[in-house]
């Protein structure tokens, strides 16, 4: 290999490099927040955390290294044309063809290691995954379990937790379980057991994982257990300092992922009657590979004829790539799924399309006269904003008001603001655009395995991408910002067009500020979006995965069970309920206290009807036990009426939907942390979550603040220098920004302090770097 092979093998590696890992970062941020609440709220050791963590890596390796094999030769190539250095070695009598020799070598090297991924790195990284997880089973149950959450995850088990203690082992505090095993096969120290459950209250619970048999151990503090006989007046209290309590987990079958994506290659090539799901996973292991050599040989041409645009025509350029390839792929992979095509011809068109891409642009490579496809398009796209800009500036006749003195003062950004903020806007825009495709592409893969299982139609999955988009949007906004940023002032570095504008008079505050600007807008419109778009998609998302996924997509799994927490200390237990009559059909209430855990009362009716004049419910044929201050006082009503004034939740409150701190807006969140501190809960983490609504969005600006610094820094090191540093902050404040929210969460800074402290820290680092400038 000559010297020019060489270097241009090198170059188109490191930026290739630097594209596959900017892409995994982003797709590895999606799971990694899952892996963190393991660590912090279960017993799994923080090794096998770390060891999931790096299982995560194989699996986004093939659909990322095709783009970033792409991304390097388009970088690498537009580059050297922008630069001349391409014109230069055709009048020394080299032809573009002979870029090819170390262009396909590059592609050919990747294509190699993504093989290796794709057919066996991969496939092991998922069943080990799988084994890592059923072996630490139940240690991921404590994980799962949410407060103020009824959790039906446990065989003929109902558990509320008030409050998750930090720390090992695992504390839960002023915990209720309801054992609603059949009465006949329940063991319990009543005699006669009725048909209600059996529930057990406790000041505290200190959990146990028993990973070995898939189960959890409770020592339950400071317990009482109360069931009712089948007589109304029998009635059974057990109270105990200590009680050791099993939880069984679900059938280790159910924890199981994708069984084909954990597949072995050799066994699924054997595999006699293969079913869909298996032939695409096959087919898309063999295809993976190749695209990285199609890809990489479809940029060669684009970015030798790519004159003017340079790097960022090899952005724009990469990310049509990775639209046009994957999402033909998703749409083929569907029509397959409906049995329209043969699902090897859906895995293996788009790399026919690209191969006969590739082939004709290599052939027109030298080509008299060849066309800059990309100047062309970049040419039409300026030429057609222009006249609407200026039609905006002169529209209607309007003249722009001179004041005193005759000076003009401009309401459109002036010459130097646009130069800076078109940069910066398309960095920023089809960084976002790569980012949100990737991921959906990655969650639909992870996704079609349980789309066969389950027997969902291939539109729910898309309906399902479509909602996850905000999410996606509000998630990578910061690191979009972040980038941009680091690239647009990277290339004017790397140009000298920052010394032009110093030797002109232009300072770095000065240039950076449109961009300063523009991010604090963007910040500001992040905050509206998450308000009004990004919360509402939540709810729809969250619920059609749990469809994807086989679970149900509400708080409980018996539709003719239902429990819920009053807005005192109360707890609702009922079959049925129609919310046009406002009745509640076998429902039991109850009443109890903290300090220590135990019931005070006790109501149960055959139906409870709502009394609009009385404010209350009109209980029917049944009765209520006070047991409080170890009394027992009885009231039977049956055959009667009976109505108690303080149980006054009217039919609407059963009818609230279970939410999550990411399905509600501040306000909603706002006003369900007030009703929680009436009742007594803690709500110290949704405090966080409250004051993170404001800070997380303001992220965007203190990223633009903290990466203009690093960018001129960098200096004529140019973008891909950006891209490196990027990679070192956002894991700053990923990890900043988990630390102090676990901190605020343990009740050891305020809820204010944790949220904003990641800001006002990369604010300050950001300040004193701007103020370090040689402007």
């Amino acid at each position: 290999m000559g010297i020019l092979s060489r270097v241009l093998f090198v170059e188109i590696a490191a930026s290739a490099a630097l594209g596959s890992l900017l892409f995994i970062f982003v797709l590895f941020l999606q799971k990694a927040s899952q892996l963190f609440s393991i660590l912090v709220n279960s017993s799994a050791t923080p090794e096998t955390v770390g060891y999931l963590f790096l299982l995560l890596l194989p699996a986004t390796m093939p659909l990322t290294l095709p783009l970033g094999a792409a991304a390097g030769t388009l970088i690498a190539l537009s580059r050297m044309s922008s630069d001349g250095e391409v014109t230069a070695l055709r009048a020394a009598g080299v032809p573009a063809r002979r870029l090819a020799r170390p262009v396909t070598a590059f592609a050919l090297a990747a294509m190699v290691v993504t093989g290796a991924c794709s057919l066996w790195i991969t496939p092991w990284a998922n069943l080990e995954t799988i084994r890592v997880i059923n072996r630490m089973g139940a240690a991921q149950l404590t994980a799962e379990i949410q407060p103020r959450v009824f959790d039906e995850s446990f065989p003929n088990k109902v558990l509320f937790v008030e409050d998750v203690l930090p720390g090992q082992p695992v504390r839960w505090s002023n915990v209720l379980l309801a054992d609603l095993t059949p009465p006949e096969q329940r063991q319990s120290a009543a005699t006669e057991r009725g048909a209600g459950p059996s529930v057990t209250l406790a000041s505290e619970a200190v959990v146990v994982p028993d990973p070995e048999n898939n189960r959890l151990q409770m020592s339950l503090l400071r317990s009482s257990t109360y069931e009712a006989g089948p007589d109304p007046q029998s009635y059974h209290k057990v109270s105990s300092p200590t009680r050791e309590q099993v939880l069984e987990g679900r059938p280790r079958g159910e924890v199981r992922a994708k069984l084909y994506s954990a597949t072995p290659t050799l066994d699924l090539w054997r595999e006699p009657d293969p079913a869909l799901e298996a032939r695409i996973e096959l087919n898309q292991r063999f295809a993976l590979p190749l695209a990285s050599l199609l890809l990489a040989l479809c940029g060669m041409p684009l970015g030798v004829s790519s004159r003017k645009g340079g790097k960022s025509a090899a952005l724009v350029i990469t990310v049509s790539f990775a639209f046009l390839y994957y999402m033909s792929l998703v749409s083929l992979i569907g029509l397959a799924r409906e049995g329209r095509i043969a699902a090897e011809a859906a895995v293996w068109l788009p790399n026919a399309g690209f191969g006969l891409l590739a082939i004709l642009l290599l052939a027109r490579l030298e080509r008299p006269g060849d066309a800059d496809v990309v100047e062309w398009v970049r040419g039409w796209v300026l030429y057609h904003w222009e006249r609407l800009r200026g039609a905006l500036r002169n529209g209607g006749g309007a003249r722009i008001p001179v004041l005193g003195g005759g000076r003009r003062y401009f309401i459109l950004p002036q010459v130097i603001d646009t130069f800076v903020l078109s940069g910066f806007v398309f960095y920023f825009l089809t960084l976002l655009a790569s980012f949100v495709l990737l991921t959906e592409v990655f969650n639909f893969f992870e996704l079609l395995g349980d789309t066969f299982k389950n027997n969902i139609p291939m539109g729910e999955l898309l309906r399902y991408l479509v909602f996850l988009a905000p999410k996606l949007i509000y998630d990578a906004a910061p690191v979009s910002a972040l980038v941009g940023v680091l690239v647009t002032f990277g290339v004017l570095a790397k140009n000298n067009e920052i010394t032009a504008f110093k030797a002109c008079g232009v300072s770095l505050h000065r240039l950076a500020l449109p961009v300063f600007v523009a991010s604090l807008a963007l910040s500001g419109m992040l905050f509206v979006f998450d308000y009004a778009i990004v919360t509402r998609a939540n709810i729809i998302q969250d619920a059609l995965r749990d469809k994807i996924k086989g679970r149900p997509a509400q708080t409980y799994l018996s539709p003719d069970r239902k429990w819920i927490h009053g807005a005192g200390k109360r707890i609702f237990y009922y079959r049925f309920f129609e919310p046009d009559q406002g009745i509640l059909g076998g429902v039991s209430v109850y009443e109890y206290e903290t300090g220590p855990m135990r019931l005070h009362r006790h109501i149960f009716a055959e139906s409870a009807r709502w009394e609009p004049r009385l404010s209350t419910w009109v209980f029917q044929n049944g009765w209520a036990r006070d047991v409080r201050d170890g009394e027992d006082r009885y009231r039977n009503f049956q055959g009667e009426t009976a109505t108690f004034a303080e149980v006054d939740e009217a039919p609407a409150y059963f009818q609230k939907e279970v939410r999550s701190y990411k399905q509600m807006d501040y306000a909603q969140l706002r006003d369900y942390i007030g009703e929680l501190q009436q009742s007594g809960f803690n709500t110290l983490p949704l405090q966080v979550q409250l004051h993170k609504k404001f800070a997380a969005p303001l992220f965007v600006f203190i990223m633009a603040l903290l990466a203009a610094p690093f960018a001129f820094l960098t200096g004529s090191r140019g973008a891909m220098m950006g891209v490196g540093v990027s990679f070192g902050v956002a894991i700053l404040y990923f990890v900043a920004n988990s630390l102090f929210e676990q901190l605020g969460n343990a009740g050891q800074l305020p809820p204010q302090l944790a949220a904003w402290s990641p800001n006002a820290l990369f604010t300050l680092v950001g300040a004193y770097l701007l103020t370090r400038l040689r402007t």
